[in-house]
């Protein structure tokens, strides 16, 4: 039997293609197609133009099969950034084989040596074997917060909206 050779490093221009299709069958997996509206060219923008977060790749003999797409956020409380793991994801054929535990570890990692408080991440109450994952790695569920969002028209019809404060308004 051969020894499967994987490597984790960061993703590079030319791989946006691979991490669009990474970030499609996710979406598929999690029955959110309907929401990607990510192309190559904002990819290209945010992740490499303007940096504003960074891709890990999971490489085995050379392939990726694997990513995690994090960025810094930041806690008052401790008074330090953090990294925040917006995705994690590795092809199903090669899950089991501790990809997704190798580029957690990578990304433990990279959050000791940038001196960042905490490393964090969502995952969907449905997804058991997910949770199931995070718990064995000693991960702690955050009971009593619930995450809220605002896309698309409410985004914008809030930030459109007059401040009702006497406080000016431009920043």
């Amino acid at each position: 039997m051969t020894q499967e050779h994987i490597t984790y490093r960061f993703a590079r221009r030319e791989d946006i293609p691979t991490i669009l299709g990474f970030i499609r069958e996710l979406a598929a997996y999690e029955h959110l197609e309907q929401e990607v509206v990510a192309t190559p060219e904002l990819l290209e923008e945010w992740l490499f133009e303007k940096e504003k977060a960074e891709v890990l790749l999971a490489e085995l003999d050379g392939t990726a099969v694997g990513s995690a797409l994090f960025f810094h956020n930041f806690s008052t409380f401790l008074g330090r950034a953090g990294i925040y793991l917006e995705d994690l994801y590795v092809q199903p054929a090669f899950r089991g084989r501790g990809i997704g535990k190798g580029l957690l570890t990578q990304l433990a990692r990279l959050t000791v040596e940038r001196g960042c408080g905490r490393l964090e991440w969502s995952c969907l109450d449905w997804n058991q074997p997910s949770i199931d994952f995070y718990l064995s790695l000693g991960a702690q569920p955050m009971t009593g917060w619930t995450t809220y969002r605002l896309t698309g028209e409410t985004l914008t019809a809030l930030a459109e909206s007059k401040n009702t404060s006497n406080g000016r308004t431009q920043i």
